[in-house]
């Protein structure tokens, strides 16, 4: 019922739902278009599609390219993992360009098709806590398509109108603090000022709309407070999503485990890698 907007960093009512006229702030998303060339597009995918894609949950398939985990156990070894494939080195390397991911140094690589013939979807959920860190990079390749956002919290939301009565425009929060009649203004905007107002977490999904080769990171809330998730009825054509996943504290520079982290990166970013 809400959309975001990443020009504004806003998630903005949708027009046909109860929340038309109403936003608030969605932290912790970086979108940018046109990552990749098409050219650069087609070379990744007939380089994936030389390997095989192996069948995972809900109609996807998949291939890995990341060290052997046992998120159950807790346990975290090499086992056959040869580093990412050579094709990801350039994209690697054009992410320095984004201010959001200084320092990102990814460990792990997992392709995953989506296709509409095979109902292509994952639920709502979260990325794992304890081994992967706080930012998660996925490149949307061959096809648009929607990252549901949803929210279990017992929290509530402030939503503050969007429209002033004056002139229109996107106002900012806690600009409004009045509540007056409210009625239209037969332009299909809201015609009145109204109070900020409050709505439980779990009545809201926010829609963050992929293009076909932008490049999202979600991280803070949106990587820890809202689970994320691709519904079939968003999958219209074959999709390919590449995501990479940083270590976590436990296994960084003065972690737990930084001695483990250090070796798995050291394979990672060889960029000698096959699917495991």
């Amino acid at each position: 019922n809400f959309t975001y907007c990443p020009a504004t960093g806003l998630a903005k009512g949708n027009e046909r739902s109860e929340f038309a006229g109403w936003a608030f702030p969605f932290p912790g998303v970086f979108l940018t278009g046109e990552f990749i060339s098409e050219d650069e597009e087609s070379e990744i995918v007939e380089l994936m599609d030389r390997d095989d894609w192996k069948p995972s949950q809900s109609g996807r398939k998949k291939q890995d390219y990341g060290p052997k985990v046992n998120f159950k156990k807790q346990r975290l070894k090499a086992g056959s993992f040869t580093g990412l494939p050579s094709f990801s080195e350039k994209i690697v390397a054009q992410m320095k360009a984004c201010s959001v991911l200084g320092g990102f140094l990814p460990v792990e690589q997992c392709n995953l098709d989506y296709m509409p013939e095979r109902g292509s979807a994952i639920d709502p959920h979260f990325d794992d806590w304890w081994l992967w860190g706080e930012r998660l990079v996925s490149l949307n390749l061959l096809s648009k398509t929607v990252l549901s956002m949803s929210c279990d919290s017992e929290d509530s939301i402030q939503l503050f109108p969007t429209f002033s009565k004056e002139n229109g425009e996107l106002s900012p929060p806690g600009s409004f603090t009045q509540t007056s009649a409210c009625k239209n203004s037969g332009e299909g905007g809201i015609g009145c000022i109204l109070s900020p107002r409050l709505v439980p977490s779990k009545e809201v999904t926010v829609a963050i709309h992929l293009p076909r080769r932008s490049l999202v990171v979600l991280y803070g809330d949106a990587r820890y407070k809202w689970k994320h998730a691709i519904y079939r009825k968003h999958i219209e054509h074959r999709r390919i999503c590449v995501t990479f996943r940083e270590l976590s504290a436990e296994f960084s520079t003065g972690g737990r485990h930084e001695e483990l982290g250090k070796e798995l990166l050291e394979i990672a970013l060889s960029f000698q890698g096959r699917p495991v």
